[in-house]
């Protein structure tokens, strides 16, 4: 008897626990999982897919969602595409790898068990794991059809059915460890269109313009529960002139991206926006570089409270490396002060009920990884400093 009692109590309170797991959505410029608020804190992780795939290295996604959890981290961010070449989910348009796919379903069964949510991007701008140049690749082999650029992949019929095709295949994905569809999962917080959409072929940007309008509704068609954001850097274009002295530098206003238009998408519901004072500032000061910090988080809170309606933005990368060679290049110790300044500014914007909703640091790896590392590698059980900062900063 003391038995059953045990166990319904293990089933109710099992129950309750997932009465909180639902969908995370947006509410003004806040998010919210019912009636509570919800406080994007996390860190990026693109490689977990790849390194599940392994065997031998699976553990380390599991690791890595612990340490994190133990910090009082909440989000994830991750590719849900490898395109092409080694490894690839994606190996030609719509053939996938089943091993890598149920790789993929590990990563979101993990991520379940200790809480963390993922943001999933579906392609990438740049050519690490395929990106748009493989896409296009595919089109030219398939049909021989001339491209005077990989920019192409925003405009070419045929490409962008390609893209359509695998937005389908990942949100209509049974998750062979949980049954759940995709679709259907609260572990997912959100789709990423592209990982720095920027279409430098086009500096008016009506070109990622017409993309962005085109995907986010693709995507709503087939999953209208899920929030949706576009994955852009957060550089000022042509539509708004006033901004454009907010870009870290000339050329960022005319890399064929629109903050204000971008996010003006119907079906995108949160703003997204990196921080990489060092690398697009480099050589200036440190000093210099913490007051772009400043001013950037400042400009787009502000424009996501005001002049997009109010919707919550995510600072989803930020971060510096530890390698830089540069004059006014970071160490360990002014990388948390960077951290800090970054996670002052987002309790500043909570604590007045602004649109300013949480960040993710680039990137977080577990130990034994550090043939990774960019620079940029923070591994939490090696670096006490920053993980007090993170811990702090998510029971703040």
């Amino acid at each position: 008897m003391a038995h059953m009692l045990y166990y319904h109590s293990a089933s109710s309170s099992e129950v309750i626990a997932d009465e909180q797991w639902r969908m995370v959505k947006t509410r003004g410029n806040q998010f919210v999982v019912g009636d509570r608020p919800f406080y994007v804190n996390g860190f990026n992780a693109y490689w977990l897919m790849i390194l599940a795939v392994d065997p031998s290295t699976r553990g380390k996604v599991t690791e890595v969602f612990q340490q994190a959890a133990a910090v009082g981290l909440t989000v994830c961010r991750t590719w849900a595409f490898n395109d092409g070449g080694w490894r690839a989910l994606q190996k030609s348009p719509s053939v996938y790898d089943e091993d890598v796919f149920k790789a993929l379903d590990f990563v979101a069964s993990e991520a379940r068990k200790y809480r963390i949510r993922l943001i999933l991007s579906l392609i990438n701008n740049w050519d690490g794991y395929g990106g748009k140049a493989q896409y296009v690749k595919w089109a030219r082999d398939d049909g021989g059809l001339n491209f005077t650029s990989d920019d192409d992949f925003f405009s070419d019929q045929t490409v962008k059915g390609y893209f359509k095709n695998h937005v389908k295949n990942m949100l209509t994905r049974v998750n062979t460890y949980t049954s759940v569809m995709y679709k259907d999962d609260p572990t997912i917080l959100a789709w990423e269109l592209m990982n720095e959409p920027r279409c430098t072929s086009d500096p008016t940007g009506n070109k990622l313009q017409e993309w962005v309008q085109e995907m986010a509704f693709h995507v709503k068609s087939i999953d209208p529960d899920h929030l949706v954001e576009v994955g852009a850097e957060g550089f000022y274009g042509p539509s708004s002139p006033a901004r454009l002295p907010a870009n870290p530098n000339t050329y960022a206003g005319q890399v064929g991206t629109d903050f204000i238009r971008n996010h003006r998408v119907l079906g995108v519901d949160f703003a997204s926006v990196h921080l990489y004072p060092d690398t697009w500032m480099s050589g200036t000061t440190l000093e210099a570089q913490l007051k772009f910090v400043a001013s950037w988080m400042e400009a787009h809170i502000a424009d996501a409270e005001g002049t997009l309606g109010g919707m919550p933005v995510v600072f989803t990368e930020f971060g510096a490396s530890t390698k830089a060679r540069t004059s006014g290049g970071f160490n360990a110790t002014t990388r948390d002060q960077l951290i800090q300044a970054v996670y002052g500014q987002l309790l500043d914007s909570t604590r007045r009920g602004g649109a300013g909703a949480g960040a993710l640091l680039w990137q977080v790896f577990p130990e034994g990884t550090d043939y990774m590392d960019d620079g940029y590698g923070v591994v939490l059980p090696r670096a006490a400093a920053t993980a007090r900062i993170m811990s702090t900063h998510s029971r703040s």
